[in-house]
């Protein structure tokens, strides 16, 4: 399913009023219901939104999952290449299950069919001061936030990709908002059911959606594959495409 978002964030630049940014995270491909038909068509779907920007956040293959499949890096980003057409293009960060899996081959697979990798580091997007910082996995790397967002001019819109939310706190204000995925909702969107297998050192506090802290914004999506079981209920997978706006 597609989730459509409008956020109107405090310091978001005129310019920028309106802005698409398409959302994919936690393919997991390689776990059942998530092979490469699953990519693809979830690729389509974001696609048909038009976004201007998208956002991958990571965890592409899982080689960890019960039931997982060996699945080519290489395809599964054939599968996201048409992405990469997007105005701006696509940019990714990897997850901690890509670490798992060979991040280095998964981040050369992306890079090749036109995805930029970032990792602890920040690239301009377009003409209007944009710049899109990511960060390395939370878990497996150490998410530098502080070394990612260095090359960023003090004033100019960031959007920070982060695929583990816990990274969330260490955010500084001026960033105008943060994505990450990693927590799939809780799989099961059952409140007292999920709560000990969310995988987050906050519990609920970043399981999904739109947070804002001290005027700090974070979205979290549920994604689109699976870990662990492969069960979801009441979380459906999801591509995500937000429009963001400008105070008024």
């Amino acid at each position: 399913m597609v989730r459509r978002e409008e956020l109107t964030l405090p310091r978001w630049p005129a310019a920028l009023d309106g802005l698409r940014v398409g959302v994919m995270t936690d393919l997991h491909s390689g776990v059942p219901y998530a092979g490469l038909g699953t990519v693809e068509r979830a690729a389509e779907a974001l696609a048909a939104e038009r976004p201007d920007l998208v956002c991958l956040l990571g965890d592409f293959v899982d080689r960890r999952a019960m039931f997982a499949r060996p699945i080519v890096p290489e395809d599964v980003a054939a599968r996201l290449a048409p992405l990469a057409a997007a105005p701006l293009g696509a940019v990714a960060v990897l997850g901690n299950h890509d670490w798992y899996a060979g991040a280095r081959r998964i981040g050369d697979a992306l890079e090749g069919a036109g995805v930029m990798v970032l990792e602890d580091s920040a690239a301009p997007a377009g003409d209007d001061g944009l710049w899109v910082a990511g960060t390395g996995d939370f878990r497996v790397r150490g998410a530098r936030v502080d070394r990612a967002l260095m090359p960023v001019p003090e004033n100019a819109p960031v959007l920070l990709l982060s695929h583990d939310p816990d990274a969330f706190p260490s955010v500084p204000v001026r960033v105008s908002l943060t994505l990450s995925g990693h927590t799939h909702g809780g799989q099961v969107g059952v409140p007292l059911v999920r709560r000990p297998f969310i995988p987050s050192h906050y519990g609920e506090r970043y399981v999904a959606g739109h947070i804002e802290e001290d005027g700090r914004h974070l979205y979290v999506s549920s994604g689109v594959g699976t870990s662990g079981l492969p069960v979801r209920f009441l979380r459906p997978p999801e591509v995500v495409s937000l429009t963001l706006r400008a105070p008024s």
